[in-house]
């Protein structure tokens, strides 16, 4: 009767609703209502396979009989891929198969050939809870034409019953399974980060990823700088002693392959995977499971950590979500550990470098007391590395506050200063020294470090070169002086004869050079000691170039050189000491011809602006090593080398400081083997009036 009918399906119900809700372990609830199905509905076998929310299957149920039969992720993703069960899942609706051989949709194996357990009858149907489909139900029954319509419905009414159960399960599964890797991952980030020496870090990942995964063998392998190959630098658990050193060419085996891809692999079986090689194969270890994640940091794959053998005979599906979290904290720490690997070996160089520095070396905080003394500070100052320590910086030297600031503050904001100062010695005596200040990070503390070089040497020879400087221009001066007047009379005493005159005409060109020369060291030492320039008028360029050229053009005819003007429009009038620019012009067109070949060819010319006309003198010479360029103008400096001409290396330093001393600017442009071009720029005058040049005693002055 109906009535019966509808009494016992909803026993049934009723009765499955309890099996199934009694549980939330998802397994145990497939269990159970796979096993109420087989009992209520018939069938010989069946199974359930659950979905996740992108209808991927993530865990299943197979029954045979009375029997629990394993499964393999293939053989899931094969269920709802193909056949019956897949079929289900993609139109959402139930199926029933009375016989298996004349169903398209039945996915045939080998054990359902005619001469083995041929033909089948089959009922499939949708987990459907709130319109989300969470698994497929599927009964076979060996006998074709087993089930019918009735079947059909019933086994809908328990999917219906059941699904919510089933959904329930799987979160609540999925909720346990997260929670387990959370867990194990703050358990493996607590520990590993304990310390940040290196071999410490891989006993720790190995321990935590042992435990974490419970299998017998654990290795860590990172990538080799030089060849990229893989190398194993430690392993933990059975057999493991022969793993560390163990070397895999680039790319090779599965560890490659993870660190090509950029993703873990677990391999249940080892012998029914082909991708399994010899060398994967540890000595010692007979490998039948294995897992391999991807250590990664910043985005990049660093190495591989490896699981071998599960002690419970099969990884968990959690397996690679745990070892890929712990490969990033692995990945992290390591890279943290050989960040301050290389710190600890760049501070024991620093420490190398500063007590083996020949230069005395203070280390001090921003309140200027000393932290650490070198030996050769030791040395210089004649205090022990104690007494250095109890004292300040401006105890031991007179610092420049200009350019430290007041509280060092010059130097928080552009990190360097130099300056020259003296040192105060234990025995009260002083030490001319060359102090470079610059801000350091020192024992992991903000520090000063002040460098102290004695310049000693330097000052008695810069003493000397004064008094020969001051001997030269006193003692040079006054008897030049007399030459230079008896010449004038003797000029015009003697008779007009071409070889007398000839020969007076070299003594007053000689005796201008060495006035030039006296006048220019005088001119170094008033423009040095801040002295300005006040006798200045307005004078035309073009004149003084020319005049300049007269002086030198002698010693270019006896090289065979040419001197060629490049004057092509009016100039304004310049703002300057005519004697000094005169001399100026002098020393460049000089230089020319001393570093000019013979015949060879020298320019100079002007440019102008508003407000500067633009002086050049050009030669084709051998040109100036860029290292030289930049120290040419020093004082006593001279470019040395084969075939160099000698001097006394004022002559480019006077040009400096005159033309400097005018508000204008000189620079050197030169190429090896391709001459050299002087520039300097002299300030337009204001004034209108001018005058002509006449000469005074070898001297070019202006008439007004």
């Amino acid at each position: 009767m109906p009535e019966d009918r509808n009494r016992a399906l909803l026993e049934l119900l009723i009765s499955v609703s309890r099996e199934v809700a009694a549980a939330l372990d998802l397994r145990t609830v497939l269990q159970r209502l796979l096993y109420a199905a087989i009992q209520n509905v018939g069938g010989e076998r069946g199974s359930i396979v659950v979905l996740d929310d992108l209808g991927r299957p993530v865990d299943a149920t197979i029954v045979y009989g009375k029997r629990l039969h394993e499964h393999t992720t293939q053989q899931l993703r094969e269920t709802v891929e193909r056949g019956l069960a897949g079929w289900v899942v993609q139109h959402r609706k139930p199926a029933l198969v009375p016989d298996t051989s004349k169903d398209e949709r039945w996915l045939r194996r080998a054990d359902d050939a005619a001469e083995k357990s041929g033909a089948k009858s089959a009922i499939c149907v949708p987990l459907l809870a709130r319109e989300r489909l969470v698994g497929v139900l599927t009964l076979v029954h060996s006998v074709p034409n087993a089930f019918n319509e009735e079947h059909l419905e019933l086994m809908r009414a328990i999917a219906d019953q059941a699904s919510v159960a089933v959904l329930n399960a799987r979160l609540y599964t999925e909720a346990q399974r997260t929670a387990r890797v959370m867990s194990a991952l703050a358990e493996g980030a607590a520990a590993i980060n304990t310390s940040l020496e290196m071999p410490d870090v891989w006993r720790r990942i190995l321990n935590q990823t042992m435990q974490a995964l419970q299998v017998e063998t654990v290795a860590l392998a990172l990538i080799d700088g030089t060849d990229s190959n893989l190398i194993f630098l430690a392993a933990a658990g059975h057999n493991s002693g022969n793993i560390p050193g163990r070397n895999i060419p680039k790319g090779d085996g599965l560890a490659g392959s993870v660190i090509r891809d950029r993703h873990g692999v677990v391999v249940p079986n080892v012998r029914q995977d082909k991708r399994y090689s010899d060398v994967d194969r540890f000595g010692g270890i007979e490998m039948r499971a294995v897992a391999i994640a991807p250590i990664q940091t910043q985005g990049k794959v660093i190495g591989v950590l490896e699981a071998i053998n599960p002690i419970s005979g099969a990884f968990d599906p959690d397996a690679m979500l745990v070892m890929t979290g712990l490969g990033s904290l692995a990945g992290t720490t390591i890279q943290n550990a050989q960040f301050l690997e290389k710190l600890q070996k760049a501070h024991e160089r620093y420490r190398e470098l500063f007590e083996d520095s020949v230069d005395p070396i203070l280390i001090t905080d921003w309140e200027g007391s000393v932290l650490e003394a070198n030996r050769q500070a030791v040395a210089l100052s004649g205090y022990t590395t104690e007494q250095l320590h109890s004292l300040s910086i401006d105890q031991l030297h007179e610092v420049n506050w200009n350019k430290a600031g007041l509280e060092f503050e010059e130097l928080k904001e552009s990190d360097t200063c130099s300056y020259e100062s003296v040192l105060h010695k234990s025995n009260g005596g002083t030490v001319p020294v060359e102090v470079h200040a610059r801000r350091v990070e020192f024992e992991e503390s903000d520090s000063l470090q002040w460098i102290f070089r004695d310049i000693t040497e330097r000052k008695e020879l810069d003493a000397l070169r004064d008094d020969m400087t001051a001997m030269i221009y006193h003692d040079l001066r006054s008897p030049l002086g007399n030459i230079v007047s008896s010449i004038d009379m003797l000029n015009g005493m003697l008779p007009n004869d071409e070889s007398v005159q000839t020969m007076l005409g070299i003594a007053a060109n000689s005796t201008g050079r060495i006035q030039r020369l006296v006048n220019s060291l005088l001119d170094i030492n008033r423009l040095e000691s801040g002295q300005k320039i006040a006798d200045q008028k307005a004078v035309e360029p073009g004149a003084l170039i020319s005049e300049a050229i007269r002086d030198v053009e002698p010693g270019a005819i006896g090289r065979h050189q040419k001197i060629v003007k490049r004057l092509n429009e009016k100039y304004p009038l310049i703002w300057v000491d005519v004697d000094m620019i005169h001399r100026v012009l002098i020393n460049l067109l000089e230089n020319a011809i001393k570093f000019t070949p013979t015949d060879g060819r020298i320019e100079i010319g002007a440019q102008t602006n508003d407000e500067f006309v633009k002086i050049w003198v050009r030669d084709d010479g051998p040109g100036i090593h860029p290292a030289d360029q930049v120290r040419i103008f020093d004082k006593f400096t001279r470019v040395r080398g084969k075939d160099k001409p000698g001097g006394l290396g004022v002559g480019l330093a006077f040009c400096k400081l005159a033309v400097q001393g005018h508000g204008g600017k000189i620079w050197v442009e030169s190429e090896m083997n391709k001459g050299t071009t002087f520039w300097l720029t002299l300030p337009a005058a204001r004034k209108k009036q001018t005058g002509k040049l006449k000469r005074h005693t070898g001297k070019l002055e202006l008439e007004e």
